[in-house]
């Protein structure tokens, strides 16, 4: 119901937001994931937030995508929210990152909002409750027809000191999540910059050898790589390349921000946080991801399933990614300052966008794109 979105997102911007916006980050994270796990499993809350269009689906590596928007990790790093983010209107969404062993999270504050730059100062370092820890309650779980993946990254704990350490810890918990039946895709994250051991697989050797232990693993369902937001090409396409050679059946684009003169922040906003420890989402990530987005397309052709991650706060941000080759589109930050309606908003506006511009799919329009980069 567009009216109702359109309220929703009016009352979010003009009453709930500022008041948000007055309390910690993360408390405001945490209180909402709460509310969201109860009153999100309600009909009445798909009715308000959900929309749907057959243009909008399709079937990617075996699964069926009713809409391509999908909630990016980080935001249900506990696997709270996940039965019921396809009521708020997300065609799919990742649980994590999830480690193997539990660790409380960084020295806060980790999560903190840049308003001007549209953007988060996100420094969590992989907190998670624990990959046994958090599947023994989604085994009590019923997730009905949602679409549910699992990122996976190594423990961010002292005794996870060796890249061999890391790869044992990689694996352990992919074995945990492999034979659950409500998992549908992983997300192997080897590029979060908050870890300690975090981007030492972006080294080809290291990510050669986690790339050899998880395919003797067996694991069934599709793992897609998360890369980071600022890799020179020829070492995406080497990854890439590797990462295709092990059975990874796509990459997504991207992982957080480091550069803190990224010109997409407004400088003043910037410099109150240079005694934070962190990297950064939102739109500062939107550059470097649409054009890694348009390499990854080009070089791996329809070999691969490509994520478009970052930036996203309207229909024609995503629209955008799908057009730079992206198969799916993934977002946090602009569900934070947009409001939980933008999810329908999204998929409305592409089906107008796909209307305007002649397709009858989103592979249409993806197709378009790759012929014009031949």
């Amino acid at each position: 119901m567009r009216w109702v979105r359109v309220i929703i997102g009016l009352v979010y911007q003009c009453v709930v937001k500022p008041i948000l916006f007055l309390f910690d980050a993360e408390k405001v994270h945490t209180n909402v994931a709460r509310l969201g796990s109860s009153i999100g499993k309600f009909g009445l809350v798909r009715c308000a937030f959900r929309y749907d269009n057959p243009i909008l689906e399709q079937t990617i590596d075996g699964a069926h995508f009713k809409n391509p928007i999908g909630l990016a990790a980080g935001f249900d790093y506990d696997g709270y929210l996940a039965h019921s983010m396809g009521n708020v209107g997300f065609g799919f969404s990742t649980i994590g990152t999830v480690t193997a062993l539990p660790y409380e999270g960084n020295v806060k504050p980790r999560l903190a909002r840049l308003p001007r730059s549209q953007s988060l100062l996100v420094n969590k370092g992989f907190k998670s409750q624990g990959a046994k820890a958090i599947a023994q309650r989604l085994d009590q779980t019923r997730f009905g027809s949602a679409l549910v993946g699992i990122s996976v990254g190594s423990s961010n704990v002292p005794q996870i000191d060796t890249v061999q350490k890391a790869i044992d810890d990689y694996a352990a918990t992919f074995v945990v999540f492999s034979t659950k039946p409500y998992v549908s895709y992983f997300e192997l994250n080897i590029s979060c910059p908050n870890v300690a051991i975090g981007e030492s697989f972006l080294n080809l050797a290291h990510f050669e050898a986690l790339l050899m232990r998880i395919q003797l693993l067996g694991i069934a369902q599709p793992i897609y790589v998360k890369m980071p937001n600022e890799i020179e090409f020829n070492n995406a396409q080497a990854l890439m390349a590797r990462g295709l050679k092990y059975g990874m059946k796509g990459f997504i684009f991207s992982n957080l921000v480091k550069d803190r003169t990224n010109p997409a922040f407004d400088q003043k906003e910037i410099k109150a946080f240079a005694k934070y420890k962190g990297n950064f989402s939102g739109r500062p990530v939107k550059n470097n991801a649409n054009t890694l987005i348009r390499f990854a397309r080009a070089f791996v052709g329809d070999r691969a399933t490509i994520i478009g991650c970052g930036g996203v706060f309207s229909a024609t941000d995503a629209y955008e990614k799908i057009t730079c080759g992206a198969d799916l589109v993934q977002l946090i930050t602009g569900m934070i300052y947009q409001g939980p309606q933008l999810i329908g908003q999204i998929n409305e506006g592409m089906v107008k966008l796909l209307c305007r511009d002649g397709y009858a799919s989103l592979q249409d329009a993806r197709a378009a794109a790759f012929e014009r980069m031949e």
